[in-house]
């Protein structure tokens, strides 16, 4: 699927741009968490979900999608989304944005995008986990539509938690 708006393009991640994903995670991690979580966190949690086995392997299965969204030829954010084990559940599992384009509707897009790959896929709800402390997202998502569903405190090893909201959105099919 690749969708066209306002100027921008998002398109499925390909392998041979995994490097700038990564490299474009670590800046938009680096800028925007120091003030919800430890660098030390940070780094614990891109290593964690950012190493590029890890996206590989995820590239070459059927049950997630990584989507890129660029503009004027700059990779400026992404989104990755995985089937649930729930049937009719799609779990929109990151998605970021470059902070210097914050607030101007490219995160609407990619929210869009994944929406969109959930109706394709006839799922009913897309869900996600985000920190309960970014309140910038956690706002974002409910002028989108999400609701918090539950309040969760993940481990995730190394004496780290998440303090996460799981939100979700019903869709119609």
């Amino acid at each position: 699927m690749r969708l066209v708006y306002m100027g921008t393009r998002i398109t499925p991640l390909q392998s041979g741009q995994i490097d700038e994903l990564i490299g474009l995670a670590r800046a938009i991690w680096l800028a925007h968490y120091p003030t919800i979580i430890s660098v030390e966190q940070i780094e614990y949690m891109l290593d964690q979900r950012y190493r590029p086995e890890i996206i590989s392997a995820q590239l070459d299965s059927p049950d997630h999608w990584w989507h890129v969204l660029w503009k004027d030829g700059e990779m400026l954010g992404f989104s990755a989304c995985e089937r649930s084990d729930k049937p009719g559940q799609l779990k929109l599992d990151k998605l970021y944005l470059d902070v210097g384009h914050h607030g101007q509707g490219l995160g609407t897009q990619l929210l869009d995008h994944a929406q969109a790959l959930a109706r394709k896929l006839d799922c009913h709800t897309v869900y996600l986990q985000v920190n309960k402390h970014n309140h910038k997202a956690v706002d974002a998502y409910r002028r989108s539509g999400f609701t918090v569903r539950e309040a969760f405190v993940f481990d995730i090893g190394d004496g780290f938690v998440m303090d996460d909201y799981v939100m979700e959105k019903r869709l119609d099919v």
